[in-house]
């Protein structure tokens, strides 16, 4: 329950109205009632007076009413938006009173809900139409180099990389027009204002809600991982590069000489590719609209709370900080009874079990010589096999592989029978994966894909196949090793233990850390300085060119006092023999 007192007067102010009227209906009809009066022999041996019914009454009128805060939520379309609905779905459940901002021409966020309040911006994103481009871009770039010599593949590499930069640049350039336009309505910005919201709620994959809450004056969370600056860690929390991978290495704590020159050298390239991602486009706003004094760089780590999409189970040990909340695992539910027609599938796999696959919400379907290649690898197996894809069927599709438009994943995931899944290694599945204990084979496509199967793999809990070299064999000897070798389900289902071994369950984590910033106005107390402090500063660069000047001073200072003096000497020796 939310405490009102704190964090909603005006709900405060109502509920005492009801109770008061409630209370003087109840008192006035008790009053004309006796007393009842138990056998003290009796099981119950108590004896209810009028006072105690009044008393009992006002107990349980307080008890009903719930006063919940005032929510606006500024999500990341696509698959983002998957798991902010589980939190929205869940703090609609305690009474919370909850608004989404959406661009117009939303992709998965829905206008109309019972679980929100919409507030649209002009449809300038277009997140799906640049994704989707984006995505078979990369795909094409990627199978294009599998074919090539040594250099022509570091190009294509470089290519790659350089789309990238290029499309993320773009996108956060679009989302930054969006902003401008919402700061530059009066209207909607008078109506944000007169609302008077509790606490946003926002996905750091955009700079849009923690620009609003800035504006508004409002405590903010964040529910992330990847931010518009890089990852969330990297930006909080103190990353020594010795055992600290950065995501893009695919290494992990425990790092030779040459990986750790290549883990600093891919945190530095990581760093520097940001100047031309998020910066350009988001620093003339800050300056715009907060002042040229406002430092960019502190500018979206000033957050009262860290909803971190992951934990410990997943994550290599590293330093923290008191606001970074683990929530790893939070979408995560109690499976539901299969369709009949899937239930049926599954059941007749017999001992052998089946094998689910999906690339996520956002791939359905491949290049078809790669579904090809797919297609005969999973023929080849005993087991059954559950496939989304959307795509043109593989000619040499087995029949012992379904194909279907959406699947019930993480039904099927807690299903007996399902011996493996392959993923593309999305946080949201590897995630379910882990805490239902089923073995992965890894395609990774892009993004922190790669990363994140890096990890399972790194755990013995998944066998990693590189999409580019694909082929039957491959693929086919991957599912063998996870289906054949029990240390893979071993080693998942040990995972599985630690994820469901919790004082409290992370979405519960998640509610209680939400109702905390609106009960206490915000959470200052958790934020460290450092928050605060430019690069210079949190380094000590400034500190250490202060001491070296010093000692230089006093180096210099004394050899050329030494000087002096031996010059003193030399020339009073000279003066004496002369």
């Amino acid at each position: 329950m939310l405490a009102c007192a704190d964090s909603v007067p005006a709900a405060l102010v109502l509920q005492t109205h009801i109770v008061l009227t409630i209370s003087a209906v109840i008192k006035d009809y008790i009053e004309g009632l006796p007393s009842y009066t138990y056998d003290p022999g009796s099981p119950v041996g108590v004896t209810m007076t009028k006072s105690d019914t009044i008393t009992f009454a006002l107990l349980l009128i307080q008890l009903s009413c719930v006063f919940g805060g005032k929510i606006l939520v500024f999500p990341l379309d696509g698959s983002h938006w998957i798991n902010m609905k589980g939190i929205i779905e869940e703090l609609h459940a305690k009474g919370h009173e909850i608004t989404v901002v959406r661009p117009s021409d939303s992709w998965y966020i829905s206008e109309k809900s019972s679980l929100y309040t919409s507030v649209n911006l002009p449809g300038q994103d277009r997140f799906k139409d640049h994704f989707e481009s984006f995505v078979s871009q990369q795909l094409e770039i990627r199978l294009q180099g599998r074919s090539l010599s040594l250099l022509p593949r570091i190009w294509k590499k470089i290519e790659n990389q350089i789309l990238v930069i290029s499309q993320f640049s773009f996108f956060h350039k679009m989302h930054c027009e969006t902003i401008v336009q919402m700061f530059e309505n009066e209207t909607q910005m008078q109506s944000f204002n007169n609302t008077k919201y509790d606490v946003v709620l926002t996905d750091l994959g955009i700079g849009g809600g923690a620009l609003l809450a800035r504006r508004l004056h409002v405590p903010l969370i964040y529910n992330v991982r990847w931010t518009l600056q890089g990852e969330a860690h990297d930006l909080i929390a103190p990353s020594p590069l010795a055992y600290t991978p950065f995501l893009a290495a695919l290494l992990t704590d425990k790092m030779t000489f040459p990986q750790r020159i290549i883990n600093v050298l891919s945190h530095t390239m990581g760093s520097f590719s940001n100047l031309f991602i998020s910066e350009p486009h988001y620093k003339p706003i800050v300056r715009r609209y907060f002042g040229s004094s406002v430092d960019y760089s502190t500018f979206f780590l000033d957050a009262d709370i860290w909803l971190m999409r992951n934990n410990f189970i997943f994550e290599f040990p590293r330093p923290t900080m008191p606001n970074i909340v683990y929530i790893g695992g939070f979408q995560c539910k109690s499976p539901k009874q299969l369709p009949v027609d899937l239930e049926e599938f599954v059941q007749s796999s017999g001992n052998h079990g089946v094998v689910i696959m999906t690339l996520g919400t956002l791939i359905a379907k491949l290049p078809q010589d790669v579904t090809e290649e797919i297609a005969a690898a999973f023929a080849q197996l005993p087991q059954k096999v559950v496939w989304r894809y959307t795509g043109q069927k593989p000619t040499n599709l087995g029949n012992n592989t379904l194909l279907v438009n959406w699947l019930p994943q993480n039904d099927l995931l807690a299903h007996p029978k399902t011996r493996v899944f392959v993923t593309h290694g999305g946080i949201n599945g590897v995630q379910e994966a882990i805490y239902h204990g089923v073995p992965v084979v890894g395609l990774p496509l892009f993004f922190d894909q790669h990363d994140n199967l890096n990890r399972m793999r790194a755990k013995g809990a998944a066998v990693n196949v590189d999409f580019a070299v694909l082929d039957r064999h491959m693929f086919a000897d991957a599912l063998v090793t996870v289906l054949h070798n029990s240390s893979y389900r071993e080693n998942m289902q040990r995972l599985s233990r630690l994820q469901r071994d919790q004082p409290m369950k992370p979405m519960d984590q998640a509610v209680f850390w939400i109702e905390y910033v609106i009960r206490h106005k915000g959470a200052g107390h958790l934020k460290a300085q450092s928050n605060k402090m430019s690069s210079i500063v949190y380094h000590s660069v400034d500190v250490i060119l202060a001491l070296l000047t010093v000692v230089l001073l006093l180096i210099f200072t004394s050899l050329f006092i030494l000087r002096f003096m031996c010059r003193i000497c030399f020339n009073g020796k000279k003066a004496k023999h002369d």
